[in-house]
């Protein structure tokens, strides 16, 4: 069977950043499991997926478009230290906060007495992503994974919709 809109496929994957630095990797853990045409992934490896089949191996570079995006210079801010006022942060650190469009992850790259320094770009924006995958099964997927839009294990649903 070809991985299809709606099949669900059990894989494992590596990634690494451009300097060849492993990012991800499921080889030493349990395969990932997700259903095509989900938008689980991202676009560029689920592109990539389509039409492959049990037993494939390749590798392949998704570049940022097609992965997190160009990084954005404008997404990296300097914020009054006040606003985390009785915080212990440092950077490295990760928050969600709310901005003019929503909800929005950012990054405290840099901490002073007076400023703090957030970067709004997901971390692996602006990167090539290399993948190395192994499809190890497909099968379509049932009426209900498809209304839920992830798969299920042999007990089901584990959460209520």
């Amino acid at each position: 069977m070809n991985i299809t809109t709606n099949t669900v496929v059990t894989m494992h994957f590596t990634v690494n950043a451009p300097d060849g630095t492993q990012i991800d990797s499921s080889k030493e853990a349990e395969p990932m499991v997700f259903l095509q045409g989900s938008h689980y992934l991202i676009q560029g490896l689920e592109d990539h997926l389509e039409g492959k089949q049990v037993g494939e191996k390749f590798v392949v570079d998704i570049a940022p478009e097609q992965a997190y995006g160009e990084r954005h210079d404008t997404l990296v801010q300097e914020v009054p230290r006040s606003m985390f006022e009785g915080m212990e942060i440092e950077a490295g650190m990760t928050f969600r906060a709310t901005t003019d469009e929503g909800e929005q992850s950012v990054m405290i790259l840099d901490v002073d007495d007076e400023i703090v320094v957030v970067d709004g770009n997901h971390p692996l924006s602006g990167l090539t992503l290399t993948f190395a995958v192994e499809i190890l099964e497909v099968r379509s997927a049932t009426e209900e994974e498809i209304a839920h839009g992830h798969p299920h294990s042999g007990d089901g649903c584990e959460h209520t919709h």
